[in-house]
């Protein structure tokens, strides 16, 4: 049997191809949109990928299975588990099979089990793997999807934050419970190959260790370890992080089908002057880094710095009905560009160097920095707001007294609540996510804005007082 492990470092996302040495065929568990590293690997190993499947509808990334299928006539196994809600809705249309509990299938000599296992979603389900071809009789490992990771579980309350169905997270919970329950039956040497790994927002306390095994984590995974049903309900829906803004378009799009990938080129622009074309219908996203952006800036535009935090924020800042255009170094577009598409963010429609966009001194600005010392005197003078941009298990672990608390994800939906005729300061934790809210505040006519350097780690250091 062939086995290999894909991460997607800004998602946190895992997908795998397996594949059968004897057959030469392969199938591509939780696919990535983008499906040229699998295609690589399995030519290198002379293996055909035959098949796709997906662990449940997922809502933080746009899945390759559909193109998979369309494109590749790669055999669909999709979840049938669930109501009519979290059905697929494009299996009709393409070569898929039906997978509910207990069911399994093969490819070549490598067989999949399926375990239903909601509580993440309805529709969840795991897939237990057995190597006949090497003449195992036990099997090997578990595939899991978003219900087990490697120290935690699942959260149940995506369906209600950010699919928007009222009530279903304390179901979600329960449901969960129930599924860990059966997870322990498993045997102990089975390995855990879960979807997601450290930085995923669909768990609270992810691992950063790729992969475990089932007797590992019944040792330290809290959720195995718990047997009260209402205290693991209660402990697992306390603290779970806000679900990016662009969940619930996931979840739309991975269940109706989304469309083929975007392969155009976007239009290289050689002056501002043609990017002032672009300004009234499009979002300008300037991706440098975020002292560079604050020390000379294009008004108007948004800084999301390009790195591993850049996916999460382009979701939940930027409108799925925007064109982008982005202010960047030509050698990264096109890293840029497949970071977009991986949620979906297809309308990439010209680019301009940092050189070029700074070319016009009159439509240049820039935002000022404060230290920890100088916000306390800020906190006192009444022409400011003190904005904490930090999320909301951040704030209640401990804020900064007089500071007002928007969410950085929230920030420009929540925008007309700020006057324009006030100075804004914004601090997050270190100093980052503060930053981007400083060019949303400004691009959004609060002029008058500094970021505070350090963040509330040096408010900390600084021993200054907090409330909780």
């Amino acid at each position: 049997m062939y086995f290999r492990h894909f991460f997607d470092e800004n998602l946190a996302h895992s997908s795998y191809l397996v594949g059968c040495q004897r057959t030469n065929e392969a199938i591509v568990i939780d696919p990535a949109r983008q499906l040229e590293p699998y295609f690589e690997a399995a030519r290198k190993e002379g293996l055909t990928i035959v098949a796709a499947t997906e662990t449940h509808i997922h809502a933080d990334y746009l899945s390759g299975a559909k193109e998979l299928a369309d494109l590749h006539d790669a055999r669909l196994y999709v979840s049938d588990e669930g109501d009519e809600n979290w059905k697929y809705a494009f299996a009709k249309d393409v070569d898929s099979h039906l997978l509910t509990d207990g069911d399994e299938f093969k490819v070549g000599n490598v067989s999949f089990k399926v375990m239903h296992t909601p509580g993440h979603t309805p529709e969840s389900i795991s897939f237990v793997l057995t190597d006949h071809g090497a003449g195992a009789k036990e099997p090997m490992g578990v595939f899991t999807g978003d219900f087990v990771f490697v120290g935690d579980v699942g959260r149940p309350d995506l369906l209600e934050k950010a699919a928007g169905i009222a009530g279903t997270a304390d179901a979600g919970a329960k449901d969960m419970f129930a599924s860990v329950q059966k997870f322990k039956e498993l045997p102990n040497f089975l390995q855990v190959w879960p979807a997601h790994g450290a930085g995923s927002a669909c768990g609270k306390s992810l691992g950063a260790v790729p992969m475990s095994t089932v007797g590992y984590e019944k040792e330290t995974n809290w959720a195995l370890k718990e047997t009260d049903e209402q205290t693991f309900i209660d402990t697992l829906l306390e603290g779970q992080p806000e679900p990016p803004k662009y969940f619930k378009m996931m979840k739309h799009l991975n269940k109706v089908g989304p469309d083929m990938r975007n392969t155009e080129d976007p239009k290289t622009l050689t002056s501002v002057d043609e990017l002032k074309g672009y300004s009234s219908n499009a979002i300008i996203v300037d991706t440098r880094n975020a002292n560079s952006f604050g020390d000379k800036h294009l008004e108007g535009s948004i800084n999301i710095p390009f790195n591993s935090s850049f996916t999460n924020w382009a979701g939940w800042i930027i409108d799925y009905d925007e064109d982008i255009v982005l202010i960047s170094e030509p050698e990264d577009v096109g890293a840029i560009k497949q970071a977009l598409a991986s949620i979906g963010l297809d309308a990439v429609v010209a680019t301009i160097t940092p050189e070029k966009a700074l070319e016009d001194e009159g439509l240049v600005e820039s935002y000022d920095s404060m230290d920890v010392n100088t916000l306390k005197d800020t906190l006192q003078d009444d022409d400011y707001i003190v904005i904490d941009v930090r999320n909301q298990s951040e704030v209640e672990a401990g804020k900064i007294e007089g500071t007002s608390h928007i969410m950085l994800g929230t920030l420009q939906d929540r925008i007309e609540e700020l006057p324009k005729e006030k100075k804004y300061a914004v601090h997050c934790r270190s100093g980052m996510r503060s930053a981007i809210a400083a060019s949303i505040l400004q691009a959004n006519g609060r002029k008058d804005v500094t970021n505070v350097t350090g963040g509330y780690l040096a408010w900390l250091r600084d021993k200054q007082p907090i409330v909780k």
